[in-house]
């Protein structure tokens, strides 16, 4: 996700001054700095060192052995799922930290970012950090405690999207469109949706599109009977539980 961030930065014109790129294998910090104009450091002590705000991308049960090497931030912002706020000030005593959880659209700084921080953060600092975030998309205030239930929400949904998407292609596809054309207007109708669902309520834009006896009210009728609602509950549930588990 950190990946999927710098590369929203990298399309922003006022983005970071600088971005520095450390990671457990050499040549994916080095891959990533050179696609966005970045640098690769050496280790994370030095990352610590150079950085206004460490940003912490690593496994939850790395985040005590990381906090040693990057002891000297004087900022962390956490994107650890499923890690409270509380967990990562322990680990950083000395910084001011933020939590925040995007989703992978911040690429193309059309994301949804989750942010919340400790009480002792200064408002200035909290600014700065808050316009950054906001060059990748919107930015919400979120209790730590709804992070888990916003992760399951917004930053797993576009790999369930992408899948709708992929399967509503290969059925045109099926049906004579050429792949390319089948998955570009499907692509381009996930975001057209998107659109209007930010000023139409679903069951609404759902009722407009879906006339009496028509087509869709055929394909919605044999979604219900594959219980496709039901599916993406369970999927966000099993995130959930998945989460716990960490």
């Amino acid at each position: 996700m950190a990946a999927a961030m710098a590369r929203g930065w990298s399309r922003a014109e006022d983005g970071p001054e600088q971005m520095l790129f450390c990671d457990v294998e050499p040549e994916k910090a080095t891959a990533l700095a050179i696609e966005v104009g970045g640098e690769a450091v050496a280790d994370l002590p030095e990352l610590a060192e150079r950085s206004q705000l460490t940003i912490l991308a690593v496994k939850p049960a790395a985040l005590d052995e990381v906090a040693q090497q990057a002891a000297a931030a004087p900022a962390v912002l956490s994107i650890l799922a499923a890690t409270p706020l509380q967990s990562v000030e322990e680990a950083f005593p000395g910084a001011a930290v933020f939590r925040v959880m995007p989703n992978q659209p911040v690429s193309v700084r059309r994301g949804c970012l989750c942010l919340t921080y400790g009480e002792g953060v200064e408002q200035g600092l909290a600014d700065a950090v808050r316009s950054q975030l906001e060059l990748l998309g919107r930015v919400v205030d979120l209790d730590d405690s709804l992070f888990d239930a916003a992760t399951a929400v917004m930053s797993s949904t576009p790999a369930y999207f992408a899948l709708v998407a992929e399967a509503v292609a290969e059925a045109g596809a099926s049906h004579g469109l050429e792949p390319e054309l089948a998955a570009s207007l499907t692509a381009e109708t996930l975001a057209g949706t998107g659109a209007m669902l930010r000023e139409h309520d679903a069951d609404g834009l759902r009722r407009a599109v879906a006339s009496p006896g028509g087509a869709t009210e055929a394909g919605l009728d044999a979604l219900a009977g594959a219980a496709a609602a039901g599916a993406f509950v369970e999927a966000v549930e099993a995130s959930l539980e998945r989460m716990g588990q960490l």
